[in-house]
């Protein structure tokens, strides 16, 4: 999809993307950066959008590993669809349903969580159960790792991933974002 069409999408649906243009591969390195990716067996993408970050994450990952994407917004499901790789899993389901979907693949945990959803204007009670629900499926010492645009989602996160967070910034991004690199610790 080129920069002009993913503009387009955009602005017919601001209010469940959160963003203009695609993410950068600064940001996907930044948020990859500190994941182990030899000893991945299954990571969760939540809103992958176009694909630019899951792209990056199937070069990374092993060979028998499974990457497995919630994408609600049917243009980007159907170029999701177009991306040549038996390990993606491309699901049509929100992010709060991450269990059961799951579940339904006959898996029932993640090594790592990888997160674009806009969490600052989805509401209340949904990203509530998305958090919540993520920090249960994730392995323990596994990975939820968010980026957004400003830093009003840092106080959310730390009541669900009990302290066990850290804060990046990438300024080669349009928009420049916060990276959240949260970790389960039970």
């Amino acid at each position: 999809m080129s920069r002009i069409n993913f503009l387009k999408e955009s602005i017919k649906n601001l209010k469940t993307l959160g963003t203009i243009t695609p993410s950068s591969r600064f940001l996907a390195g930044r948020m990859l950066k500190n994941i182990d990716f030899s000893k991945v067996d299954v990571l969760v993408e939540l809103g992958p959008g176009n694909g630019a970050i899951t792209k990056h994450i199937l070069k990374k990952l092993p060979a028998k590993a499974t990457l497995i994407c919630f994408e609600i917004n049917d243009n980007f499901y159907n170029q999701l669809l177009q991306i040549n790789n038996s390990q993606l899993v491309v699901v049509k389901s929100s992010a709060e349903k991450i269990e059961e979907e799951l579940k339904k693949l006959n898996f029932t945990k993640t090594d790592h969580i990888i997160s674009s959803l806009p969490l600052t204007i989805i509401p209340d009670e949904i990203s509530n159960q998305i958090l919540k629900k993520s920090f249960q499926v994730l392995e323990n010492n596994g990975n939820f790792i968010q980026f957004q645009y400003s830093l009003t989602y840092f106080k959310k996160l730390k009541e669900v991933f009990n302290q066990s967070i850290s804060l990046e910034f990438e300024p080669l991004n349009i928009p420049p974002a916060f990276v959240y690199h949260c970790k389960k610790v039970e």
